[in-house]
């Protein structure tokens, strides 16, 4: 046995190194393990190590199955168990199957357990090697991505973020009553309390995103158990988004850190360095972000619907109302018409931020976008200041801040892709919806195994350029492969109404996806196989097994979501 063991204070981890007893006498010496072997001539030998890893509490024991039989493990069985649950499918775009394939795998390689009585839900970790934990925004939106494959990952994160949903304002944390964490840590810096991850409570959207995975959860599955498991820890994130989301009381959500050692922005572009004005200068002070008040409106609209299902007609009906009149101030105070486009956000003195970024697409996705304003958003970001070709940059390159090999100032991030491309296909830009898709799958080529990291160059494409991955990508990154299922419901058009025993779909092929068929896509309890191919520049569709009475099809936009104001 060899056993290394680190201590500080109360903070203990070691890792014990065993050999199995069919194994020949080892060596310890100098923290090595040597094993005395005598080979005759072309024989082989092969030996085992355990590994049980520990801290103060508790040690975890290797498992007894050597590493080519771990497919019979239990872990073994309940990954392929898992597989056998997610949605398959199958196309001549040889590209987009190993895409697809590898997303899976990436997928199945970052779940990890969730406690329950009944059995074991997995949550999405963020990504490796940097993020192999608890992330709000992350587990959040991977959940949405994944509701086409595999829905219960919502379920899980759901429980999760719940059990830990802020209590009381601590500012080291960043936390206040009713927000969802950003990051959970276990080491030794959050253990200690050196650093705020215990966990630390600075970002301004997973709490409002909470909601809307929430009421997709709901419709995917059908279960209103889900609704009255989590009503309570929705009902307190409705409350931090009017009490702390706001912190001004001007009805837009805002952010500052609190905690010394907090993070400057606290959006999904949460580098220091991320916002920044036209002349490429550092935006200070609480900072209100154009897509925080569509994801607002976006939740407010849904959980409505959820309040109305659950007969409770007069909260419906005041969220719907809420949701109403944020519609009418973001649009009066953050459309800009000189440029045709929305602010990046409001600065700490209520200035527009009109640095043109890719974060107004997300506000095509929640749907607070008027239709008249939705065509000049769409051009705007497909402008070749914004398209590198290999999809849409987070920053333009117009601007003096703009690096293409930069975290988040003009790199392409596949996720932000995905949720802009759903976005476009809301309003009805299937062509410039399925270009990013094919632009962003079509990177995914250049990676190793097809793997999709989680952001990478922004440079402009052209004969002699390809796309390079960001030196500290994670790869994989839950988010990144979950942006091919993003491009798949896109193109699916789909939009799950299983309290209604009802699957939407609004099926858009490009040219270059001709055929897809889909094996064990998944609404409620029922499961579905789907053929879809073009004809003719049109997209047509059966049903070759599953109940076909439950299927429609609807437009896009029409439905899954709850329905945009066009009135407004």
């Amino acid at each position: 046995m060899l056993k290394t063991r680190y201590c500080n204070q109360d903070f203990v981890r070691e890792l014990v190194i065993r050999t199995p007893k069919d194994m020949p006498s080892a060596v310890y010496a100098s923290g090595r393990i040597s094993f005395a072997i005598d080979l005759a001539p072309k024989a082989s030998w092969r030996g085992c190590l355990l590994y049980e890893p520990g801290d103060a509490e508790k040690s975890f024991k290797a498992p007894f199955d050597r590493a080519e039989d771990s497919g019979q493990s239990d872990i073994g069985k309940r990954s392929a168990a898992w597989r056998e649950n997610v949605l398959r499918i199958r196309t001549s775009n040889d590209n987009f199957a190993k895409l697809f394939e590898q997303a899976i795998d990436d997928m199945a390689a970052l779940r990890f357990p969730i406690g329950d009585e009944g059995g074991l839900l997995f949550a999405p970790a963020a990504g490796i090697p940097w993020y192999l934990a608890l992330f709000g925004r992350d587990s959040l939106i991977a959940s949405l991505q994944n509701a086409i494959i595999f829905p219960d990952f919502a379920r899980a994160a759901l429980k999760a973020l719940g059990r830990l949903q802020a209590k009381e304002r601590d500012d080291f944390r960043d936390a206040e009553p009713g927000k969802i964490l950003h990051e959970l840590r276990l080491g030794e810096l959050a253990q200690l309390g050196l650093a705020p991850q215990s966990p630390y409570y600075g970002t301004a959207d997973a709490t409002i995103l909470y909601l809307i995975a929430l009421h997709t959860a709901w419709r995917c599955t059908g279960d209103a158990r889900i609704l009255k498991d989590h009503l309570e820890t929705a009902e307190n994130c409705l409350e931090w988004i009017d009490r702390y989301g706001d912190r001004d009381g001007d009805g837009f959500q805002e952010y500052e850190t609190r905690s010394p050692k907090g993070y400057e922005n606290q959006g999904w572009k949460d580098s220091g360095s991320s916002v920044v004005y036209p002349d490429g200068s550092l935006v200070k002070g609480p900072k209100a972000l154009c897509e925080l008040q569509g994801y607002v409106y976006d939740a407010w609209r849904r959980m409505g619907e959820v309040y109305r299902f659950l007969g409770q007609e007069d909260r419906a009906r005041r969220l719907q109302d809420k949701a109403k009149d944020l519609f009418e101030r973001f649009n009066r105070v953050f459309w800009d018409e000189d440029s045709g486009f929305y602010a990046f956000a409001l600065d700490g003195a209520k200035r527009k931020v009109t640095s043109v970024a890719s974060n107004p697409g997300h506000c095509l996705w929640s749907g607070i976008v008027p239709p008249e304003r939705a065509g000049r958003v769409v051009q705007r970001l497909m402008q070749p200041d914004m398209w590198s070709g290999w999809g849409v940059r987070t920053l333009s390159s117009n601007n003096p801040a703009y690096n293409p090999h930069s975290y988040q100032r003009g790199s392409v991030w596949p996720h932000d892709n995905g949720v802009i491309a759903m976005g476009f296909r809301r309003y009805g830009y299937a062509g410039e919806a399925a270009r990013i898709a094919h632009a962003v799958t079509g990177a995914g080529a250049y990676f190793s195994l097809h793997q999709m990291p989680e952001l990478y160059s922004g440079v402009e494409r052209g004969p002699m350029q390809f796309p390079v991955r960001y030196r500290g990508a994670n790869v994989p990154q839950a988010w990144a492969a979950g942006s091919t299922f993003a491009f798949l419901q896109m193109l699916v058009g789909f939009q799950p109404d299983a309290p209604s025993g009802k699957l939407y779909i609004d099926p858009y092929l490009p040219e270059w996806l001709p055929d897809l068929e889909l094996f064990g896509l998944a609404m409620g309890r029922r499961k579905f196989d789907l053929r879809l191919w073009r004809r003719k520049g049109q997209t047509c569709w059966e049903t070759l097994s599953g109940d076909r009475s439950c299927i429609e099809q609807r437009p896009y936009g029409e439905g899954g979501e709850p329905p945009r104001d066009n009135e407004a």
